[in-house]
This record gives structure tokens, sequence and C-alpha cells, in this order.
């Protein structure tokens, strides 16, 4: 398999004689031109670690970068999937590096996190999916930086039987794994995974450790309507989901899938009253919203939330 990006969902990619649409003035964001950010990127270098703010071209890796925060992406930076909206590379990866745990765990006390991200690429090769590089990770990371909180956002480990409970029984601060898009889309968006295999790995963290915080998210703009998104909303609640993040999708390159619409800044505000309406303890919606965008701060309102939650059912 080759390790240049794939042509995802041709019949939707633009053509270079038909570029993508211009972004409205609410996508502006500024590249990653920091001293802080030239920091990150050089310890990153120095301890042979990958990032998914750079390998799928997230466009707040300038802001976030600015203040030293950065979402690690272990397991390599090649993904066995092609998925039509993701710019991490597709190909054969090669052998899991045994050093990296450990090289990640210094890094977060290098860059003094005080709560840390922890994703990877899909690794359909191995037998456990990597869940035995996550456990290690958090295991490491908890052992250097006991004060930090650690943040999972996984794979679906599809196909590999037990790999969802041990990352769980590691117990992780937060466990995020993104539906990403709504189910009719999944067949070009998503062309690996099943959408209610997804579900239910969001309601097996929860039966194994019912404190673990769970998190989910969905991309907008790729096609979908506005019930199948408040289905979606409802599916991840019925699954006990916590923490909803809905961002605008943007095509990385040509050879994605092209954005269907800009969906405005009053739709997401619309989307986030209702989110809260549905009862997620934490919403993140706006253009601009990731996964991993101020999950620090995320993470201490989420918990303030529960807080005041379990306070008021007393």
């Amino acid at each position: 398999m080759s390790d240049k990006p794939q042509l995802r969902h041709p019949e939707k990619a633009r053509k270079p004689d038909n570029p993508s649409p211009r972004k409205p003035d609410w996508i502006r964001v500024k590249a990653p031109t920091s001293a802080e950010a030239a920091e990150v990127r050089k310890l990153m270098r120095d301890k042979n670690l990958h990032t998914v703010c750079e390998e799928a071209a997230c466009p707040n890796i300038g802001e976030c970068w600015k203040h030293r925060h950065a979402t690690f992406m272990i397991l390599g930076d090649t993904c066995t999937r092609a998925c039509a909206f993701c710019n991490v590379k597709t190909g054969k990866p090669g052998a899991v590096d045994v050093t990296e745990p450990e090289n990640l765990a210094e890094s977060v006390t290098s860059m003094g996190l005080r709560h840390v991200v922890i994703t990877s690429v899909d690794r359909d090769d191995l037998a456990d999916g990597g869940a035995f590089q996550f456990v290690a990770c958090i295991e490491r990371v908890r052992a250097a930086s006991p004060d930090c909180t650690v943040e999972v956002l996984t794979p679906d480990f599809r196909d590999k039987p037990g790999a969802i409970d041990a990352v769980a029984r590691a117990r992780p601060d937060v466990f995020n794994h993104n539906l990403e898009t709504v189910p009719r889309l999944y067949p070009t968006i998503r062309p690996g995974a099943r959408y209610f295999e997804s579900l239910r790995l969001l309601q097996r963290v929860k039966e194994v450790d019912g404190s673990i915080f769970t998190k989910s998210g969905i991309m907008v703009g790729l096609g979908e309507d506005r019930a199948e998104v408040l289905q979606v909303m409802d599916d991840m609640r019925s699954a006990g989901v916590d923490f909803i993040t809905i961002g605008q999708y943007l095509q990385p390159t040509l050879k994605h899938c092209a954005v269907d619409r800009f969906v405005t800044p009053d739709e997401f505000e619309d989307y986030k009253a209702v989110a809260k309406a549905k009862g997620f303890l934490m919403v993140s919606a706006s253009p601009l919203t990731r996964s991993s965008h101020h999950a620090d701060r995320d993470f201490a309102e989420l918990k303030a939330a529960r807080a005041k939650l379990t306070s008021a059912a007393e």
C-alpha cells in the first residue's frame, strides 16, 4: 500500500480547476510561528514523537502550540485506514516504538502539562489494535507526572477483543472516541468503521468504569442535515457520553472529501443549546472546535459540572 494519500470519496473530491470554496471569515487562523511553537516542534523531533496537531493539519495548532499544548499521536504516523476526511498518511505502519511511552512521559514533564491528550493512528495490523501502548503511555505519564490528568482519544479497536476494556481499566480521566459523522455518511466518509460499533465502545467504557468521563465528537459540513445531528446526540446520550464536540469539517487536500458547506456560527450556537438540553455535562460547538482544543480547560469544567450535578441530586 502506498504511503501517499489515497483519493478519498472521489465523487465529491474537488479537482484542481475547481478548488475548495473560500473559507468564511470565522474560519481564519494564524500559522504556528511563535517561539513557543518552535520549542514544541523541536521537543517532538528530539523525542521522536508525533502530534495529531501536525499530522492532521489541525487549524488550531498555532494557538495551542503557543501555549505549549500538544496532542500526542502514538503508534507512529502511518494509519492502516484511509478515511475521507483525515490528513494522516495511509500505508503499512512500522514497528511499535517501545521507547515511546517513556519519551512521551518525559515530554509531558518537560512541558509542564497539567492535562495530556494521547491519541493514535488506527493499527489494524496489531493483535490488540495498539491498546497495550495506550496502557503503557498512561502508566508512564502517571508515574512521571502524578498530578497530570490523562485523556485518551482512541481508534475503534474494531475486531480487537479486550482492547477497549484494557484501556478503560488503565483508568484515563477522559476516554474519547469520535463518531465523526452521521450514520448515513459512514460508507463514504469513514468506510473502515461501523457507527454502532463506535457507539458501543463508548457505552462499554462506562460499563467497565462509570467514573471515567466519556467524550465524542462529530464534524459538520459534510452533507448531514440537522435531524441527523440531533439523532447522533440522542445516540451518544443513550451510551452515557458526558461531553460532545461539534466542529466544522475542513478539507485537508484536494484528494479528500470536499466541504459540502460552511456551517454558520449561529447554527453552532443552536447545536450547543440543544446538546445542553439533552443532558450533556459539557458541550463544545463552534467552527474551530476540535476534540482536543482547550482540553485542559474543558476537563476542569467537566469535573465542575459533574460535581454540581451530584450536589443537586443529594
